[in-house]
């Protein structure tokens, strides 16, 4: 007999909660609720894992650890890699996971989240993308690091 996984929702976890306030629009609280449930599901349908550990596994997958900031010096513009804390790398990986479910077209909130959250947990899809892009801009602007204690 198959073991069948479902995302139900026991007590309310600040980080699914942030989530969800991160999703919503307008203030529609419960239709965020209801995105955020129903992409759950999915994932657990879909991956036959616990949707919990797909989840953290993605947002860990997503979270950058370096960023560049503009600062201005001496007349010109540099972007200079900052060490991203981890308050902020929360933020960024959910901004991410979100705004790149909402670019694609055609198909329910819900199924653009989870196949993102699914594809972020393999490694791949357009949040990763934007992570990678991030780190490559820290990397390549990283002679100007030394600016970083102005």
């Amino acid at each position: 007999m198959q073991k069948r996984i479902r995302f139900t929702p026991h007590g309310s976890n600040p980080l699914y909660e942030k989530f969800i306030n991160c999703i919503m629009r307008d203030g529609k609280k419960s239709t965020a609720r209801r995105i955020f449930n129903d992409c759950m599901k999915m994932v657990g349908e879909k991956t036959k894992e616990e949707p919990t550990k797909i989840f953290s596994k993605a947002l860990d997958n997503v979270k950058p650890q370096m960023e560049v900031k503009p600062k201005r010096i001496g007349g010109g513009v540099y972007q200079i890699p900052y060490e991203v804390n981890a308050n902020r790398q929360i933020t960024l990986a959910f901004r991410w996971l979100i705004g790149a479910a909402r670019k694609n077209k055609g198909a329910a909130m819900y199924i653009k989240l989870a196949n993102e959250v699914m594809q972020a947990a393999e490694g791949t899809g357009a949040a990763i993308k934007k992570r990678d892009e991030t780190h490559k801009m820290a990397a390549a602007n990283k002679a100007f690091a030394h600016y970083a204690r102005y």
